[in-house]
Order: C-alpha cells, then structure tokens, then sequence
C-alpha cells in the first residue's frame, strides 16, 4: 500500500556554471545544489543537475539527488532521479527513488513525486511511497 510523503525544501545552495554554448543562445550548465527538507521527510540532499537553456530562457534539465535523513520514523538515505523543465518562470519536476539506492530503514524504498512552483523560499513536494520485500 503507498503513502504519500508531503514536504517542504528550501534551497541552501546553488552553484551553477555553463559548460558549453553559445553568446546569447542555447547554453549547457551543471549546477551542485544543496536542500534540506522539513515535513514529512526531514534530512538533507546534495543534488547534481545538467540543464539545457534554449535561446528564449527556458530550460529542461535531469539530475540525481541523495537525500540523507527520515520518511515518518524511517531513518537512512536514498536516491531521487530528476527530470524537468522551467518555462514562464516556473519550475515543473517528477523524480523517482532509484532502484536498490535506499540504505537504513529506508532499504527497499521505491517511489515518485515532484513539485510544481515559481521561485520560492520554500518549495512544496510530494513523494508517493512504498517499500519492497527485501
């Protein structure tokens, strides 16, 4: 049976560099990016994102985020991978638990989620949850 985890992130750190483009055009960047979250899931994740910038000042990007703390009173850590767009000056991302990266009490955590925001201070998430027999 799944739960539904809801959150809160907040953006500790954001360290962005382009790595490929042109002047005024598409461009490549790879952003280190660190969060904590408070909610249902409470811990910290250091996230690894590669984006793509078109000419209009959108973007689609993919990522991998380990993520170090509790969901309810399971304590360990585990794996989200991103995928997203930003467009309009709103974020729009899905992730997915990876497959075997949960550790702790968190071994065999397997789910999705995302969020949907502008830029905040704080960003609302949820992460559809269930565990495997392991």
């Amino acid at each position: 049976m799944s739960k539904r985890a809801q959150a809160v992130f907040e953006i500790k750190s954001w360290d962005e560099k382009p790595y490929a483009g042109l002047d005024g055009g598409p461009k490549f960047t790879r952003a280190s990016v660190t969060k904590s979250f408070d909610g249902d899931i409470v811990g910290e994740g250091t996230l690894e994102y590669l984006m793509y910038y078109h000419g209009d000042g959108s973007a689609s990007f993919v990522g991998l985020e380990h993520v170090v703390g509790r969901i309810g009173d399971r304590l360990g850590s585990f794996v989200l991978q991103h995928g997203g767009t930003f467009e309009g000056g709103a974020t729009k991302a899905s992730w997915s638990v990876v497959r075997g990266s949960g550790t702790g009490d968190l071994r065999g955590l397997r789910g999705q989620g995302g969020f949907a925001s502008a830029h905040a201070q704080n960003y609302a998430m949820m992460l559809d949850y269930d565990f495997e027999q392991v």
